[in-house]
């Protein structure tokens, strides 16, 4: 069975354990990044990892790696502060290299 994660923040991924989500709890941009990289390089097992916005940045090149791939689909989600709009800009972008056009706005 597929495995859905969540990286970010402590605040912002301790919800979603009690949800059944695999958390990552990061306090920054490089521990971010190795967590992905060990998430998507050593295991098939997660279909869907978000990632809280702030981190995008710290995280922008493994993203860009998976960004075609069906698996694993990578999610901006805001994070406790609110949202920096990366997410939804990302959304965005992939509905028009899906659609070819954005039907979004």
């Amino acid at each position: 069975m597929l495995k859905i994660a969540v990286i970010g923040s402590n605040d912002t991924v301790i919800g979603f354990g009690a949800l059944g989500l695999q958390i990552f709890p990061v306090t920054d941009g490089e521990e971010a990044l190795k967590c992905l990289r060990k998430l998507t390089r050593e295991s098939e097992d997660y279909a869907i990892i978000y990632i809280e916005e702030n981190l995008a940045e710290a995280v922008q090149s493994e993203i860009e790696r998976y960004k075609d791939s069906p698996a694993p689909a990578i999610i901006l989600i805001p994070g406790r502060e609110g949202s920096t709009g990366r997410g939804l800009s990302a959304l965005n972008a992939a509905v028009e290299r899906a659609v070819g056009t954005n039907i979004l706005e």
